[in-house]
């Protein structure tokens, strides 16, 4: 993260760039005291001489604008009805600066390009001029941008049963994305897919087979995860260099960590990996008993923290210690009803430090009315937040906030001991008065 404000003159040059379509002129530093170190500032269109590492280092810490250019279904017909479709409000450039302000420093942008989308899969003009502003206002405010296909109305089930037209709409998509959004410098970078990367049609991974089924399986994703470097780097300007992100399989963290998953070739060596985290999905994603499984309001025991601790020490074997950048493209305990705010916020800080300390990138998936408050433009749990910082300083807040989790477990123990030992007194003496009134009858 970079836990600074942008200044008002840093803002107004920065919205001049946006209006330039990402002309190459660097914006002039803060310089509100002229003894303080300016900080250089990046401008919309430059490419820096940066390994996807050391990108994904300076991205920090980040959060997702969910739910809002992903939505889709309804009765939507513009980009503002479905823009605000499943809740969001429409998005300004005060919101998007406030994701600034909090301190994150990459923001993903998931969206659904189908909503509005010719027979021939040409991309509404007004959809991409929408992504496009609020791409810019970003930008401006020092985000990274993760730009991705959703989930997108589901079409990635057909790939299956109808290969070439789903990689002809594929083909088509990214290719407009790459004309339209290739002015833009490595502050974005293109994401292949989102979570769809795995077909049950073809394999399942609860069936106990692993012969040809999951091999074919794993091999559609590959060739598209392929097609998608080979489209961007193909479309030449900035897009030779651009930084990429790869979904791994169901962006599932054992199931990208198997040999079967094969990141792309690309001659610009300039890949991460990305992958989601709702573990135990139990507590991250129930509010109540389903039929999968029993909803849990409490994390923090040993076995708990020890089952994520493995889940990030495999991703930094199978992919960071191999030089393969890892992007925690969403994560968190995202369903917060029936649980207490301090137990969300101990697993999502726990979450961040043990993929930040092995050099993975947090970003928090965040819907409204969850993390961010999108009328206010601050963060809802500031203490959340300060812990974000801590961590990105090097502090270990995962130890405080499970000695802190381990202090309310003895305190509970502690008082139902001493519940227990009263009840048992109270009963103790009601027995021994029980013969003396039995005597005086």
């Amino acid at each position: 993260m970079k836990f600074r404000k942008t200044a008002a003159a840093l803002l107004a040059a920065a919205m001049c760039l946006v209006s330039a379509c990402g002309g190459n002129t660097t914006a002039p530093a803060d310089g509100t005291q002229a003894e303080t170190e300016q900080t250089p500032v990046v401008s919309l269109g430059e490419m820096r001489d940066m390994t996807t590492q050391e990108i994904v280092r300076d991205m920090g810490m980040g959060i997702n604008l969910g739910n809002t250019f992903e939505a889709t279904g309804g009765a939507g017909t513009t980009v503002q009805s479905f823009e605000t479709m499943w809740g969001s409000p429409v998005v300004t450039q005060p919101l998007i600066q406030g994701y600034a302000d909090a301190g994150f420093g990459v923001m993903r942008l998931p969206v659904a390009w189908s909503n509005l989308m010719a027979d021939d899969y040409t991309i509404s003009p007004e959809l991409l001029a929408r992504i496009d502003e609020v791409t810019g206002w970003a930008v401006d405010s020092g985000l990274y941008v993760i730009m991705n296909i959703h989930w997108d109305g589901g079409w990635w089930e057909k790939f299956p049963t109808e290969k070439e037209e789903c990689m002809k709409k594929y083909t088509r998509i990214w290719e407009q994305l790459c004309s339209y959004y290739g002015k833009y410098g490595d502050k974005l970078m293109f994401e292949s897919l989102n979570e769809e990367g795995g077909w049950e049609s073809i394999w399942n991974r609860y069936s106990g087979t692993a012969g040809e089924e999951k091999e074919r399986s794993y091999a559609l994703l590959n060739e598209i995860n392929q097609k998608f470097v080979d489209i961007v780097r193909a479309s030449g300007g900035n897009n030779e260099k651009r930084h990429l992100l790869i979904a791994g399989y169901n962006t599932d963290v054992d199931l990208t960590c198997d040999e079967l998953f094969v990141m792309p070739e690309d001659p610009a060596g300039r890949c991460a990996v990305s992958v989601h985290y709702y573990t135990p999905s139990t507590f991250c994603l129930l509010e109540k008993d389903a039929s999968w499984g029993k909803a849990k309001k409490t994390w923090g025991h040993e076995k708990e923290v020890k089952e994520m601790e493995d889940n990030m020490d495999k991703l930094k074997t199978r992919f960071v210690d191999n030089g393969i950048p890892v992007i925690m493209g969403e994560y968190g305990c995202v369903v917060v009803r029936n649980k207490e705010p301090d137990v969300v916020r101990r697993f999502n800080l726990c979450a961040a430090q043990s993929m930040y300390t092995r050099g993975i990138c947090p970003v928090l998936w965040d819907i409204k009315g969850l993390f961010y408050d999108r009328y206010f433009f601050t963060m809802k749990d500031e203490e959340f937040m300060n812990g974000l910082k801590r961590i990105e300083a090097g502090e270990d807040v995962m130890s405080e906030e499970l000695a802190a989790y381990e202090k309310q477990r003895e305190e509970a123990r502690e008082k139902k001991a001493a519940e227990s030992a009263a009840a048992e007194a109270a009963e103790s003496s009601a027995a021994e008065e029980q013969p003396s009134a039995d005597n005086a009858a």
